[in-house]
């Protein structure tokens, strides 16, 4: 299991959009995917929209997403570069 804190730089924070972006490029690996907003108890599929949405990430929040599988570190890598691009929206 690979885990990695990340800081929410895009504006919106994780909006519907962002959110779509993420689950996307998470359902693109066989590894498990877990997010939770750093601070938070809640722990959600990363997979989903409705979990990823729930943590409810603003702007300049941490999350800690956690990755296990055959390919977690691609996951981790890929996941890594869409939130440090603020998802492509500024």
């Amino acid at each position: 299991m690979m885990k990695k804190k990340l800081m929410i730089k895009n504006k919106l924070g994780l909006h519907a959009r962002a959110a779509a972006l993420f689950v996307q490029t998470a359902n693109k690996h066989e590894s498990e995917i877990l997010v939770k907003a750093v601070g938070g108890n809640r722990r959600v599929n990363g997979k989903s929209i409705m979990g990823v949405m729930m943590i409810a990430a603003a702007y300049n929040q941490e999350i800690l997403i956690e990755a296990k599988g055959k390919d977690e570190r691609e996951a981790l890598e890929e996941l890594t570069v869409l939130i440090e691009s603020k998802f492509n929206e500024e």
